[in-house]
């Protein structure tokens, strides 16, 4: 009992101290209203050509699943804008502590998980490039992604459930003076696992790309002079994944555990708690951004994606006259030559 007496005097105590919340009423607001129309433009139509392409690799699969998780993500923004910019009333800002922030660490972690998957599999497809899905791998990675996403809906409904405390006013502006005791440890608790869930994925793919960095220089010394233009190419597309963590993720989980300990306990004074607020609400924005980023990810790394999007680009006139053989290879997605291999 004495750990739950510690959790709950940091909100509590916290409630004294003043913030300024016009950065996160004005500038925020705007700046989500940004990612949400472009993502959700980008997104639905990553998810229109992903109906298209049939699952006949864990390589699709796994981009499916990612462009699902981005595309909730994205409707949890609207509720963030209204409630950040005050302009919903107090059940809203109730209903985003309760429900659509949970849905979007929810989605966070489900996208990091799949990119670590998506990284395994480019580093299998650079050591083995004709390397083909078969039926029980095929089904290994539909079942290993049900997994991940039964995995996190059981470690977040809890925090839904446990955001059970009414509201002490219509302008409670901190999700934990909502929880319960045990909701709070539970938090905590969540927020450590999710710490170790990132940090596994960013070491996946710390190590897979370099062992592809390195599989490619030795591929260019072996055919120095030949080919030598589509190696620089291929090349550049090494540090996508990993410009998109440190993007987005890095700063974010690198600020988290201290915010956190902030909420919880009562550790810091005014000014720290007030510098952590800031820093969480900034790089909380750079992993939304993540949403607006991974479609560059589709496009760049996967062929059949890049096939599929030039042909609906195109006049409907043009794309009548493209043959089925044709378009039945650019849907597949799973000839070793279609994809990318990094």
């Amino acid at each position: 009992m004495a750990a739950i007496a510690n959790l709950t005097a940091g909100p509590s105590n916290s409630s004294l101290c003043a913030r300024d919340y016009k950065i996160t009423q004005v500038l925020f607001p705007l700046l989500y209203t940004v990612l949400f129309f472009t993502g959700l433009i980008t997104n639905s139509l990553a998810m229109r050509i992903f109906f298209q392409i049939r699952s006949k690799s864990n390589f699709i699969i796994f981009l499916k699943n990612t462009v699902i998780s981005d595309l909730l993500m994205i409707l949890t923004f609207p509720f963030k804008i209204l409630s950040d910019a005050k302009l919903g009333t107090g059940p809203l800002r109730t209903f985003v502590c309760r429900v659509t922030s949970v849905i979007f660490y929810f989605t966070m972690y489900i996208s990091i998980s799949f990119l670590g998957l998506i990284t395994i599999d480019r580093y299998q497809k650079t050591t083995q490039p004709f390397r083909t899905s078969n039926s029980t791998s095929l089904l290994g990675a539909k079942i290993l992604s049900a997994v991940i996403w039964a995995f996190m809906f059981l470690l977040s409904l809890p925090n839904m459930i446990l955001t059970n405390k009414r509201p002490r006013d219509s302008n409670e502006k901190k999700c934990s003076f909502l929880k319960s005791e045990f909701g709070l440890v539970w938090h905590e608790i969540v927020n450590y696992i999710c710490q170790v869930i990132f940090w596994i994925n960013f070491l996946i793919v710390i190590v897979c790309y370099t062992l592809i960095a390195k599989e490619l220089y030795k591929s260019y010394l072996r055919t120095k002079g030949a080919g030598q233009v589509p190696r620089k190419r291929v090349n550049g597309k090494v540090f996508i994944i990993i410009a998109v963590f440190f993007i987005c993720f890095v700063p974010f989980h690198f600020a988290r555990i201290p915010y956190t300990l902030s909420q919880t306990r009562d550790v810091f004074n005014c000014t720290a708690e007030n510098a952590l607020f800031y820093l969480k609400e900034s790089t909380l924005w750079l992993t939304s951004l993540n949403a607006c980023l991974d479609p560059f990810i589709y496009f760049f790394l996967c062929k059949s994606f890049r096939s599929s999007l030039t042909n609906m680009l195109k006049c409907p006139k043009s794309a009548s006259l493209t043959s089925p053989e044709k378009r039945k290879k650019g849907q597949d997605g799973d000839d070793p030559s279609e994809e990318t291999p990094i």
